[in-house]
Parts: C-alpha cells; sequence; structure tokens
C-alpha cells in the first residue's frame, strides 16, 4: 500500500514538473530569444504537454498538477481530504524543480515565465477565477472520480487549456494553477501578485464543482 501511495506522489512531482518545465520553458526561451517561439507556440506547448502527461500518469494518480484541481476533487467528495496536503507538496516541489533547473539553464531570464498581469488586479482576479472556473468544469464533466483518464480527458482538458493560454495568455499568462504560479514567482522574485493567483483559480475550481453538481442532480 505504502509502494502504491508512493507513486501517486512521484506521478504528481513528474507531471507537475513536466508541465511547468516545458510550459514556462517556453515561455522563458521566448523571453531570452527576443520571440522565436510565439505566443501561439507557448499556447499550444501548454496544450500539449498537459495532455501527454494526463494519458502518461493518468491511472497513476489521476493527473491533477495542480492545487486547485486536488482541493476541488476533495471538495467534491471525490478524493480523500487527507490525500490534499501531499499531492500539493508534490505538485508544488515539481514545479520548483522545474524553476530551478530553467533558472540554471536560462539565468538571463527576468521572468522565467511567471505569471504577472498586464490588467488591473481585480480584472485580472475574474479572469482567473473564469479560466479556472472553464477548466474544472470541463475536468469534472469527464474525469471518473478523482481520475482524469481515458481519450476523451486527455483531449478535453488539454484543449480548454491551450485555448484559455491563447486567448487570455497576454492578459495574466493564464496560470489556472496555483503551483505552476508559484514555483516561477519564487525563483524570479516576482512576488507582488502571486496571493491572486493563489487564491482565483482556487475559487473559480470549488465554484466549478458547485456547478457541476448542480447540473448533474
Amino acid at each position: 500500500m505504502i509502494v502504491i501511495n508512493m507513486k501517486k506522489y512521484v506521478s504528481e512531482f513528474i507531471g507537475t514538473f513536466s508541465m511547468v518545465f516545458c510550459g514556462t520553458g517556453a515561455m522563458t526561451i521566448n523571453e531570452v530569444t527576443g520571440g522565436q517561439i510565439g505566443h501561439v507556440g507557448i499556447a499550444i506547448t501548454w496544450g500539449l504537454i498537459v495532455m501527454a502527461m494526463i494519458y502518461a500518469l493518468g491511472e497513476i494518480s489521476g493527473a491533477h498538477f495542480n492545487p486547485a484541481v486536488t482541493i476541488s476533487f476533495a471538495y467534491a467528495k471525490k478524493f480523500p481530504w487527507k490525500e490534499v496536503p501531499k499531492y500539493i507538496s508534490a505538485q508544488v516541489l515539481g514545479a520548483l524543480l522545474a524553476s530551478g533547473i530553467l533558472l540554471i539553464l536560462f539565468p538571463a531570464s527576468e521572468y522565467l515565465g511567471a505569471t504577472i498581469p498586464t490588467v488591473a488586479i481585480w480584472r485580472a482576479f475574474i479572469l482567473e477565477f473564469l479560466l479556472t472556473y472553464f477548466l474544472m468544469l470541463v475536468i469534472i464533466t469527464v474525469s471518473t472520480g478523482s481520475k482524469e483518464i481515458g481519450v476523451v480527458a486527455g483531449m478535453a482538458i488539454g484543449s480548454v487549456v491551450l485555448l484559455e493560454a491563447m486567448f487570455a495568455g497576454p492578459i495574466t499568462n493564464a496560470s489556472m494553477n496555483p503551483a505552476r504560479s508559484i514555483a516561477p514567482a519564487l525563483m524570479s522574485g516576482n512576488l507582488e501578485h502571486l496571493w491572486m493567483y493563489i487564491t482565483a483559480p482556487i475559487l473559480g475550481a470549488i465554484f466549478a464543482v458547485i456547478t457541476g453538481g448542480y447540473l448533474r442532480k
């Protein structure tokens, strides 16, 4: 049983590491190369890595890779609350390692893919709330319990991430994930708006669970 549980945490660590390394890595490389990847390329990178990790690790841990998703599954009673701190710890550690490696590889980067809003903070809060709401509504609909597995789940969730990164990236960097925002913020020192990128996704995801429960009743 201990080995099985450890595999879940390692899966969340690897999945979040891969997602943050590739997603914020694309943003970092775009920054240091003067825009060689481009906004569309960054959005596609985010969507594809999320999709790939869901297919690769979904059957092991459920492929949460996101504290807001983990908390929301627990709120929906589809995931045990006692596992939440362990999942979130694995996710944040994976994200921190990814950002740490990017800092070593690209020391000239000022942001390392940090989430920094380009509009007033209250506008950014609403946008991040809604982005995570849409994402979690899809997740809670296509997943089985707390498991994000199957062809439909991977394509649907990855597509939503790509879509939201495509249109909201220039405004808030489309975080939708506290771990994804915490790591580059700590490594780059851009901490001013971090509170918003932690609270808005969690609240948006919980509201999606409430909505989904109402629609299914």
